[in-house]
Order: structure tokens, then C-alpha cells, then sequence
């Protein structure tokens, strides 16, 4: 299993680590803390010599309850960064983490090489504006929206609806022009789900394989791990790292991570079991 662009190519063969830069003021756990071009260069540059394949950048919270940014605001906090690091580093795989049909576009022109869209390419615009780009996308599952989906989410059977909306999206993509190879799921840890959803999921994310897709799988300080602890989102390194591992070793090629060096100590522990079975 392989992620192309027209540029590079990364093989699928061992979890890869995405790590997560968010250049906003008001996310849940790093809020604020790269909001400079300065911070956003040197937190890239850490994560690159720690070893992520990827960095998530991402102009606009989707926390709970998190208030909707402008197209001209996201833009401003997106741009400068992707063009940041790929003045330094051409190799790393920038991700954009948005939902925005423009900030798509100009990310990709940016130097951005992936996609990762929380509402599945559903507003208007980003279907065609990835369609085109021709470069790997992840499409995501969540019920509602932001700002309500953590009010009382409730399923029949969380599998099965999450499940059935990633075949619908990957109908509606490959109808679109997005080719199957450039797709990637993500079920969507925290988004619409309670505790128990999520580590329902968790437990079951081996199933995702029967798409014969990518996974990706982000539950870094998510509020199934810092709600279960009753700490704070910082202080669930140990707890998000075993989160990482579980879902590692159940399969998902790539792993959407604030704590980047402790995580990807833990993938090498993986990678050394897989290689000596």
C-alpha cells in the first residue's frame, strides 16, 4: 500500500506518525502555542529529526464547541506555515488539516501534499478542488457539527453507521474524479461519539481493513483519553501514546499525534515485534 503525489511516494509498510501543528490560538491542547512563523519552524524542524513522515497543519479548531474562523483568517495562519517548512524540508509530508475548498487549493500550490478534511469534503468547493489537485485525501467520519457533536451523540450501532458513511463518501469521491489509491479513512475518535463509541471503535478498528484503504487513526489527548482520566489534555501523554500503540498494532498506517518522540519510540518497539515474528 503506497501514498503518491506527483512528487513523492511513501510506502504503507509500518505505522507512520503524523505529527499535529495547530496554528491557532484556541485548540484544545496546543492552542496558541504556534501561532508565530518562528515557533511553527522550529516545532517543524523537531518533529522532522524526531522522525514524523507527516505534519498536520491546521488553521481553524474543530474542538468542541470551537467557533468558526474566516476564510481570509485561516488562510493567513495556513499559508505562511506550509511555505515555512517547505523552504527548509521538501521530503516531509505536509498535511492541511481544513475543510475549505480555497485553503485547499492555495495549501496545495502552497507546497501541501495531502488532504485531511473532518467533514469529508462536504462543503462546497472541495470535492472539485481535490478532485483536481490529485493528491491524497482523508475523508473522516463525524455526526454533526463542531460546535453540537458532543451533545449526547447516540448510534443504533456505531460501527455499522460509521462504516456505511465512509462507503457513501468513497462513492461520492471516486464519482467526483478522486481516485481509490488517493483516499485514506479515518473513523473519527472524538467526533460525535462518547466514550464508549470511541473505544468501541477502538477496539473493533481492524474491521476498517476490509476497504482496502489507508487508516488513520487520531486520538492524541482527545477527550476519550483525558475524560476517562479526569486530567487535563496535557497531561495525557502516557494514556494518548497507549492509545496510539493499540491502534498501531490493530493496523492504521498512519497515527495523528501531538506527542511525537514518544510516539514514534513506541512505533519503533512495533515495528522491531513485527520484524522478528
Amino acid at each position: 500500500m503506497k501514498l503518491r503525489t506527483a512528487t513523492k511516494e511513501l510506502i504503507l509498510d509500518r505505522p507512520h506518525v503524523m505529527g499535529i501543528l495547530n496554528t491557532t490560538p484556541d485548540s484544545f491542547s496546543d492552542g496558541g502555542s504556534y501561532t508565530t512563523l518562528e515557533n511553527v519552524v522550529i516545532r517543524a524542524k523537531q518533529m522532522i529529526d524526531a522522525g514524523v513522515s507527516f505534519i498536520d497543519i491546521g488553521g481553524e479548531s474543530t474542538r468542541p464547541g470551537a467557533p468558526e474562523v474566516t476564510l481570509e483568517e485561516e488562510l493567513h495562519r495556513v499559508i505562511p506555515a506550509i511555505k515555512a517548512i517547505r523552504e527548509f524540508n521538501q521530503d516531509v509530508w505536509i498535511s492541511v488539516d481544513t475543510s475549505k475548498a480555497e485553503v485547499m487549493r492555495q495549501s496545495i500550490e502552497a507546497g501541501a501534499d495531502l488532504i485531511n478534511d473532518v467533514r469529508s469534503l462536504q462543503e462546497p468547493g472541495a470535492l472539485e478542488v481535490a478532485a483536481k489537485a490529485n493528491v491524497p485525501v482523508c475523508i473522516m467520519h463525524m455526526k454533526g457539527q463542531p460546535k453540537t457533536m458532543q451533545i449526547n451523540p447516540e448510534y443504533d450501532n456505531v460501527q455499522l453507521e460509521v462504516e456505511t458513511f465512509l462507503l457513501d463518501k468513497l462513492a461520492i469521491c471516486e464519482k467526483a474524479g478522486i481516485t481509490r489509491e488517493n483516499i485514506i479513512l479515518d473513523p473519527g475518535f472524538g467526533f460525535g461519539k462518547s466514550l464508549e463509541h470511541n473505544y468501541h471503535l477502538l477496539a473493533h478498528l481492524e474491521k476498517l481493513h476490509r476497504f482496502g484503504l489507508p487508516i488513520l487513526a487520531g486520538m492524541s489527548r482527545k477527550s476519550m483519553v483525558f475524560k476517562l482520566l479526569d486530567k487535563k489534555p496535557a497531561e495525557c501523554m502516557v494514556a494518548s501514546v497507549a492509545c496510539a500503540t493499540i491502534a498501531a498494532m490493530k493496523g492504521a498506517q498512519i497515527i495523528r499525534v501531538h506527542d511525537v518522540e514518544e510516539t514514534l519510540d513506541a512505533m519503533k518497539v512495533i515495528r522491531a515485534m513485527n520484524e522478528s515474528s
